[in-house]
């Protein structure tokens, strides 16, 4: 009985001795079969680190592993490696892991043809390579990959024809060849693909064939894309059959004919529809919005019973309506203007005719408009200003007449309004609500009356076209504190005078033709020949008064003055200074002080200071900003925050090494860099900095800006980036300086000194003056300002040598006006940098952006310029290698 009970134990403790290895062997296995495959990769940036048998990490828990969820025995089922920079070769070895289904390669720099030996994967669903750097046809053979559902090779160099071979994928549900170089015919295999719910076969200019009919077949099809593929000939009658279709994107093709009339009625689930830039013709299809077969379903107004008509159900989802660029004709589908989810239409280029309904107010989505150039006839109905989502109105080239509604620019987010080339008449209204309106166009119509003034507390308004009316009066003098890079008001019956910065940089034409207007450089001067003794009594008094005033502010500074250093001194005596040192400075506050005086002091400092240069008792020298203590933290906070800042190790940011203080003032003690400030060397006569190291520059504040932006914790915004606050060591390379100042001084303390400072104006992004609150895209605004310094070689505030055009008004005027990029390009750097100076003046264009919105973020900007710049240079000058494909602003 013994024996029998101890051969039951063994036999059990095998049996578990048996489970556990055979468990911890397939965890190996698996755990190689991951090495084996990322031995044949290069992650020059590491990021497949966990990937090691020495990692604490279950290998389920590696980089990209998905394993199943059994505790008992997990196996990898999904691998997603996307955007970690990868490149080498796609091994066979992953294969080996039998539970995988899902494969995600996508977004890196794997430089071969289509990896054939993945269909070893015999469980494999989803391959995806897409934006890679593979190359080659598709071969025959792509119908051994029988198990995929989701094959993507799209943003590739695939070239030649679709092999017919690739109608077995019988079970595919996304098929996504854009982007890439296919040719030749198209075979109609895309009926086979009964599963299928994706299709792109966009961006493939070398195609040359008629869209296939048998796609009509594909009912369970959501998304077609065939945009910018060379496709001809008609629409297919059988797309009727798409009942599915959510997204129709047919753009940019040599289509011809008319749009099936039984197409709209069938695409019931549609959201997008496109067709722009065919040669279509003809009247658009009845189904489409069916003016005759809608009714009104207005929420206040709905009593409706019963089923819904089909051309309801065909808009209720549609948010895209683009038909522009080809050849339509007749009336426009109208019932269009007031759909529940509507966000886009564009029609311009065509034939339309009809009217613009007041029934637009119930397109509460709508966001953008454009239908230039077409046959419209109606007045511009007062339901206009009642879509609250609406940016962007443009309805040039039609019919319009009667007055503009007063309420015509009302939606707070109105950024672009084009009505020139019309018949509208009346006065123009004021406009006080579109508070984001960037460019005005009224041309060429028939109004009368006065130009608004309220056009000048528009602060982003940036293009403004009055030309060719009947407006009279003077030009409102506030216009000349906007940043108008277009101000034309030509051959209207305007008089007075004109303010000298909207003349500055712009030609006389845009004035010409309003014989009362005078000013520098037009053809009447405003003489001032007016009696001047009836008032020189009366300038003497103000002299004298001046003088005085002058003295008295004089001995009231000198005498503050020495109040300050009296009393500082004995509160310096009296152990009033607090101070932290992060770095050992060896040296007291006493010595600090007594250090700083005027032989020492360089430059203004800025708004919150004067800076001094002080050399330690070790011979290192080191800078000292003065802060007015505003009394706004606590000695506790205050360290805190300066703490904050002194944590900060990024080699394009000045180093905090410390801070004192007492309860009048703050001194931050920052590094000392040799080479001054950007903003010194631009003021220079001689400033001939060589692109190489200008780009540089530029490279090293922008990954500064992204580091504040991002990458340290907390995030930081700078708030007052300029040249002067960007130093250089001695090797030019960048650094911020008086960066988050707002932490410490107390935002209330900050935004009055920021206010108080004119000069600064330049910088500021338009939104400053009306933003509540502080945003990354401030910074990259003012970014931009000092971009264009570097490409221009001009001093912000100083672009217009005779004038006070700020750099911004001054390069814009430029390229709008004669479209002459390099005409703004710093004439003494050598031609050969000419390209990367063009591509460096798109970023700081797109970063100067009226609106915010359309900035690129910091981490964006570093990718551009990196672009610009060859790879030996970059490894040269100590920058991170560049990107394989850059981030596009």
């Amino acid at each position: 009985m013994a024996n029998t009970s101890h051969c039951s134990c063994s036999f059990l403790l095998c049996l578990l001795c048996i489970t556990i290895f055979t468990r911890s062997s397939a965890a190996s296995t698996e755990a190689d079969i991951l090495l084996s495959f990322k031995a044949s990769i290069d992650d020059y940036r590491n990021y497949l680190s966990s990937w090691s048998n020495t990692s604490t990490a279950h290998y389920c828990n590696w980089t990209g592993v998905t394993c199943t969820t059994a505790p008992s025995s997990p196996s990898v089922t999904s691998l997603n490696l996307q955007s970690l920079n990868l490149s080498g070769d796609i091994s066979s070895s992953i294969c080996e892991l039998s539970g995988l289904t899902d494969l995600n390669l996508a977004d890196n720099a794997f430089n071969q043809s289509i990896p054939l030996h993945l269909s070893q994967c015999s469980s494999l669903e989803t391959l995806n390579l897409s934006n890679n750097l593979i190359w080659g046809p598709i071969p025959n053979q792509v119908s051994q990959f029988g198990s995929l559902k989701v094959l993507d090779l799209s943003r590739n160099r695939v070239e030649g024809k679709i092999p017919e071979s690739i109608g077995s994928l019988v079970n595919l549900q996304v098929l996504n060849l854009g982007s890439n170089l296919l040719s030749g015919s198209v075979p109609s295999v895309f009926g086979n693909f009964s599963e299928l719910v994706i299709l792109d076969l966009s961006q493939n200019p070398y195609l040359v064939n008629e869209i296939p009919s048998d796609i009509g077949k594909l009912e369970k099809l959501e998304q077609l894309l065939l945009q910018s593929s060379g496709f001809h000939g008609e629409i297919p009658a059988s797309f009727v059959g798409l009942q599915s279709l959510i997204i129709l994107d047919l753009s940019q093709n040599n289509l011809s004919g008319e749009v099936p009339q039984t197409l709209g009625s069938s695409l019931k689930n549609l959201v997008s529809f496109d067709v722009s830039q065919n040669r279509l013709l003809g009247s658009f299809p009845d189904g489409i919005c069916n003016a005759k077969g809608l009714i009104n379903l207005s929420p206040h107004k709905n009593f409706f019973t019963g089923s819904i008509p089909n051309s309801i159900h065909v808009c209720l989802n549609l948010e895209r309506f683009q038909v522009q660029n080809n050849d339509f004709s007749d009336d426009f589908p109208e019932k269009l203007w007031s759909l529940p989810r509507i966000k886009l239409i564009r029609a311009e280029n065509n034939r339309f005719s009809g009217q613009l309904p007041d029934s637009i107010s119930m397109a509460a989505q709508l966001e953008q408009v454009q239908i230039d150039n077409n046959s419209f006839t109606s007045k511009i109905p007062h339901g206009l200003g009642l879509v609250k989502s609406l940016y962007r109105f443009s309805a040039s080239l039609n019919g319009f007449y009667g007055e503009l509604p007063p309420n015509f620019c009302d939606s707070p987010v109105m950024s672009i309004m084009n009505f020139s080339q019309n018949s509208i008449s009346g006065h123009i209204p004021e406009l006080k609500k579109c508070r984001k309106l960037v460019s005005l166009s009224l041309a060429d119509n028939s109004f009368t009356g006065e130009i608004p003034p309220s056009l000048a507390e528009l602060q982003v308004l940036t293009y403004l076209d009055l030309s060719h009316n009947n407006l009279t009066g003077p030009i409102p003098p506030g216009l000349q504190n906007l940043k108008l890079a277009l101000f034309n008001v030509s051959f209207n019956q305007l008089s007075g005078k004109v303010p000298y910065s909207l003349i500055s940089g712009l030609p006389a034409s845009f004035l010409q033709g309003n014989p009362g207007l005078c000013g520098p450089g037009l053809p009447n001067s405003c003489s001032e020949d007016q009696p001047k003794h009836h008032t020189s009594g009366l300038t003497t008094l103000t002299s004298a008064m001046i003088s005085v005033a002058f003295v008295l502010g004089t001995v009231m500074i000198a005498v503050g003055y020495f109040m300050f250093h009296r009393y500082s001194k004995r509160k310096s005596q009296a152990g009033g200074w607090r101070s932290v040192f992060f770095y050992p400075l060896r040296v007291t506050e006493h010595d600090l002080v007594i250090g700083m005086n005027e032989k020492g002091a360089v430059g203004s400092g800025g708004p919150f200071g004067r800076v001094y240069v002080l050399s330690l008792p070790s011979g290192e020298l080191v800078a000292i900003k003065k802060l007015v203590n505003f009394g706004c933290n606590s000695s506790k906070t205050l360290k805190t925050e300066v703490k904050t800042l002194a944590k900060i190790r990024h080699k394009n940011i000045t180093k905090v090494l410390g801070f004192f203080h007492s309860d009048e003032s703050i001194f931050l003690i920052y590094e000392f860099l040799q080479n001054g400030s950007v903003g010194d060397l631009i003021c220079r006569q001689d400033f001939q900095l060589q692109w190489t190291i200008r780009l540089r520059i530029a490279i090293g504040v922008a990954q500064g800006l992204a580091y504040l932006h991002k990458d340290y914790v907390p995030h930081l915004l700078h708030r007052n980036v300029k040249s002067k606050n960007i130093l250089l060591d001695a090797d030019f390379e960048p650094k911020l300086t008086d960066f988050a100042l707002d932490r410490i001084v107390g935002e209330a303390a900050f935004e009055s000194t920021m206010a108080s400072e004119s000069v600064l104006s330049c910088y500021n992004a338009p939104e400053y003056g009306y933003c509540k609150k502080a945003t990354e895209q401030m910074d990259v605004y003012s970014f931009g300002v000092v971009l264009l310094e570097l490409i221009t070689g001009r001093q912000a505030e100083q672009a217009e040598p005779e004038g006070s055009l700020d750099i911004v008004k001054w390069v814009r005027r430029k390229i709008n006006i004669t479209n002459g990029a390099l005409l703004v390009l710093d004439p003494k750097i050598s031609n050969s940098a000419q390209q990367e100076m063009v591509g460096a003046l798109d970023i700081a264009l797109r970063c100067t952006s009226v609106m915010p919105e359309k900035r690129p973020s910091m981490f964006e900007v570093v990718r551009a310029l990196q672009s610009l710049t060859p790879k030996t240079s970059l490894l040269n000058s100590g920058l991170s290698p560049l990107e394989e494909h850059s981030i596009p602003v």
